[in-house]
């Protein structure tokens, strides 16, 4: 399977980021939830310390509260803890030994200060009181609730929500207070949902940041990628500029753009070698044959000699098309092979061939659907090379009394003429060589069926010079089917449109 870098570079910063933001979440929810509960905290505290004189109506409102009895006082208090905590949620509980003094209506079991109380110095251990009729000035005493520290906290939770109680201690009595943590957790749940919609939308922008980032650091690689594609024999000689380039990849062009100079180099010392031993081959063939073809005329006819000097003229001449091939071939690969181009009637050609046909391969059943007019623009003697490979091709790998057929026709501005023919079913690796050189279907090489194994890589090579292609169609049962695609004549296409 393959995997995109870029898509799993992209996801990985995301989840980098997610990681991050989720966590930077959790603990900055957290954090505003402790401050919350901590400046509610410092809030009951105050009321706490304040009821601890509120008996006694010593809480600098007596005219408010001294005519009052003391179920009254506290309901007086609780009331006003409403408005000083700023909810309406509030519980008050007074107790004194197992006796409760006050208790207000929504306290109920959930809300237990039991534990709260425990945690609180007994009576014996708290700081005397101050008698009402004596002046704390002239004694020199700070408040009782000054004296007074360490109040405990605790959250409880009832089937309405969690609330926080605090517990106070004195002399004549204890007292806890309970808020309810409703308004706060509608304030978090507000917070919650700007998270959770904020941290998507971050992740997003992330997401699509990083996508650009990483395809604008990806893009000296896509360069080297197109470049490689295009590295033909023909594109040898192109360099990738090391210009405006990230650092990081300018070691990568420069050793890419040494690997293509050393190929273009030997590349053109074995194209060069290719054609100059053609070259030099072809005079002393063309000599040999000279001599052979002279002294087989003198020898005596039906000779020993002369059926030896026979089989050597056809071993020269063998030799001979085998340079001539290789000569093509190296021009081929130079992008040197000269084509004299000219307006090619290709149907008449086709035609003529079948006619030869009866000759060549009277065994074969052989069926045409060769269109009338289809003309191309080429060199008129290499395109007949290539249909004359490609006929016998289909000859001398056919069954015995078997059937080959033509079929040409144009489609758009192309004209394909293809070859089939019975045959054995093609492996796998027969047919991804079947375009290499000196590569044979015969896998030892013998002479049952004669051939050099550069015919089709010549037709291939040829097709491409005039702007085509030679293709193996598909694998089909019992046949062996070649496309040739050539371009056909500009006028044909003037007067097609």
């Amino acid at each position: 399977m393959k995997r995109s870098f870029r898509l799993r570079l992209a996801l990985l910063l995301v989840l980098l980021a997610g990681s991050g933001l989720v966590g930077f979440s959790v603990v900055s929810w957290k954090l505003i939830y402790d401050a919350k509960v901590s400046r509610l905290d410092a809030s009951l505290e105050n009321q706490l310390r304040r009821s601890v004189r509120l008996p006694d109506g010593d809480r600098g409102t007596p005219e408010r509260t001294h005519h009052l009895g003391e179920e009254e006082r506290w309901q007086f208090y609780e009331s006003m803890l409403s408005r000083e905590l700023g909810t309406g949620l509030v519980a008050l509980q007074v107790t004194q030994g197992n006796s409760v003094l006050y208790q207000s209506a929504n306290w109920t079991a959930d809300l237990d200060a039991s534990a709260l109380f425990r945690l609180l110095p007994e009576p014996t251990d708290l700081p005397e009181t101050v008698p009402p009729n004596q002046d704390r000035r002239m004694r020199g005493d700070r408040p009782l609730t000054d004296r007074l520290s360490n109040f405990p906290f605790a959250t409880r939770y009832k089937t309405s929500g969690a609330w926080r109680i605090g517990a106070i201690r004195f002399p004549q009595s204890e007292v806890a207070i309970a808020v309810s943590l409703q308004s706060i957790d509608q304030e978090m749940v507000v917070i919650r949902n700007i998270f959770l919609i904020s941290i998507p939308v971050v992740l997003i922008l992330v997401a699509v940041g990083a996508w650009t980032l990483s395809g604008q650091a990806l893009r000296p690689i896509r360069q080297l990628t197109d470049a490689i594609q295009h590295v033909s024999a023909k594109g040898l000689d192109q360099r990738l500029s090391s210009q405006a380039i990230d650092v990081e990849f300018v070691e990568l062009i420069q050793v890419f753009n040494q690997m293509l100079e050393r190929l273009e180099r030997s590349f053109k010392q074995a194209s060069r070698f290719s054609a100059d031993a053609a070259h030099e081959l072809k005079t002393p063939l063309t000599i040999l044959q000279g001599e052979l073809d002279r002294t087989l005329q003198q020898a005596e006819a039906g000779s020993e000699m002369q059926q030896r000097l026979g089989s050597l003229f056809d071993e020269a001449h063998r030799l001979s098309e085998i340079v001539r091939k290789l000569l093509l071939l190296s021009l081929a690969d130079a992008g040197q092979m000269s084509l004299y181009q000219a307006e090619v009637d290709l149907s008449a050609i086709l035609v003529e061939m079948v006619d030869d046909l009866e000759l060549l391969a009277p065994e074969l059943t052989v069926q045409t659907e060769i269109a009338d007019g289809l003309r191309v623009w080429g060199d008129r003697d290499l395109l007949i090379q290539v249909l004359q490979n490609l006929l016998s091709n289909a000859i001398k790998y056919n069954l015995p009394t078997g059937w080959l057929r033509i079929d040409a026709k144009q489609q758009s501005t192309m004209v394909l003429v293809t070859f089939s023919n019975a045959s054995k079913e093609l492996s796998a690796a027969d047919r991804h060589r079947i375009f290499d050189r000196f590569h044979r279907g015969d896998p030892a090489h013998t002479r049952k069926v004669d051939g050099t194994g550069l015919g089709l890589s010549l037709a291939r090579e040829i097709a491409r010079a005039h702007g085509g292609d030679l293709t193996l169609d598909p694998d089909a049962p019992n046949q062996t089917s070649f496309t040739l695609s050539l371009a056909i004549a500009p006028h044909v296409t003037e007067v097609s449109s």
